[in-house]
C-alpha cells in the first residue's frame, strides 16, 4: 500500500508534466514531513533538533520588462519545524514558470519583485516562513567544516566488511569513555535513493557530537552505509541519521547532522539538524541566505 507521502510527492514527481514559461504558482507541492517521522518516533510537538532546510536553484532565469535575461543562483532556507517540505520537481517547474515572465525596469528591480513573489508563495504553500536570496557570480566562496575527519581515513579499509544496505541502526556501537570528548566526522560516500522515482541521490554527511560515549568509526561507516538502498527524501535522511545518534548519545550531549547532496536537476538540498544544547556553530554561513558556502568538489 503506497504511503500518503508517496501519493502527494509523486502529483508530479516521476510523471511526464508540460511546463509553463509564464509565471505560475499552482506547480507548488508541499509534502507533509509527519509520516516519515513517526516511523522514528520524532514527536512534532517535542522534536529533538532544531535546523534548517537549505536549497540551492542554479537555473533561475527571468527577464526585465525589456526582455532582458536575468539568471542567478537562487539560495532559499525555511525551518525543520515546518510541518511540509516542498517537492522538488514541483519547485523546479515553479522556477522555470519565471523563465518567460517579465518583471522590473532593471535587473535589480526585476530581482526585488522575484524575491517577493518567491518568498511569499513558498510561505504560502509551506505553511512558514521561506527566505530566498538571489547570489552573483562574483559572489565570494566560503569552506565549511575544514575541521571535520574523514570517516574512511580513520578505519582500516581492508577490515571493513559492509553486508547491509537497508538502513540499520542495530550496526552501531560505542564505547564509554571517562571523559567527555569531541567529534567530527565527515563521510563522503552516502548513497541514497528518492522515495518516488528511486533516482539516486549523492551527499557528504557531518557529523559532530561531544559525548563520554565514543561511537566507533567502524559501525558509523557500516550504518552510512546501510542507507545505499534506502528511499527516502533528503531531509528524512538526515533525520534518521540524527535520531539514530540521537538516541545512543545521552540526554545532554551535542549533536549535529548536516548532509550536503550533489544537484540534481539543477537543484540541492542541505539538511541541517542539531540538539537544542548543541555548542557547534560553525555551519551558520551555509544557513547564511546571502551566503555561498561549499566544502569539496561535489557541491
Amino acid at each position: 500500500m503506497e504511503s500518503k507521502t508517496n501519493t502527494i510527492a509523486s502529483k508530479l514527481l516521476g510523471k511526464n508534466v508540460k511546463g509553463s514559461d509564464l509565471y505560475n504558482p499552482a506547480f507548488l507541492v508541499s509534502v507533509p514531513r509527519i509520516e516519515n517521522r513517526q516511523q522514528y518516533n520524532i514527536f512534532e510537538n517535542d522534536l529533538p533538533f532544531c535546523g534548517y532546510d537549505i536549497w540551492h536553484a542554479y537555473e533561475f532565469s527571468t527577464m526585465t520588462q525589456n526582455g532582458l535575461p536575468v539568471t542567478r543562483l537562487m539560495k532559499m532556507k525555511y525551518s525543520c519545524q515546518s510541518k511540509y517540505i516542498v517537492e522538488s520537481k514541483s519547485l523546479k517547474l515553479y522556477l522555470n514558470s519565471f523563465n518567460m515572465t517579465k518583471n522590473g525596469k532593471n535587473t535589480q528591480e526585476c530581482l526585488n519583485i522575484s524575491k517577493k513573489i518567491i518568498e511569499k508563495d513558498l510561505s504560502d504553500c509551506l505553511k512558514t516562513e521561506v527566505e530566498i536570496n538571489f547570489l552573483e557570480n562574483d559572489i565570494k566562496v566560503f569552506k565549511v567544516f575544514d575541521d571535520f575527519k574523514n570517516l574512511l581515513k580513520l578505519t582500516d579499509e581492508n577490515a571493513l566488511k559492509i553486508e547491509k544496505f537497508k538502513e540499520s541502526p542495530s550496526l552501531l556501537e560505542f564505547a564509554q569513555t571517562s571523559k567527555e570528548q569531541t567529534y567530527k566526522l565527515y563521510f563522503d560516500a552516502l548513497r541514497s535513493n528518492c522515495r518516488v522515482t528511486h533516482q539516486p541521490d549523492f551527499g557528504d554527511v557531518f557529523i559532530y557530537y561531544k559525548s563520554k560515549k565514543h561511537i566507533l568509526e567502524d559501525s558509523l561507516i557500516k550504518y552510512l552505509c546501510s542507507f545505499r538502498s534506502e528511499f527516502h527524501f533528503h531531509e528524512e535522511c538526515c533525520e534518521m541519521i540524527f535520531k539514530r545518534l540521537y538516541d545512543i548519545l545521552d540526554k545532554n550531549d551535542g549533536l549535529f547532522v548536516c548532509i550536503l547532496y550533489t544537484r540534481r536537476g539543477g537543484i540541492d538540498i542541505c539538511p541541517v539538524r542539531y540538539s537544542k544544547n548543541c555548542e557547534f556553530s560553525d555551519y551558520t554561513n551555509l544557513t547564511d541566505t546571502l551566503k555561498l558556502v561549499r566544502h569539496g568538489i561535489k557541491q
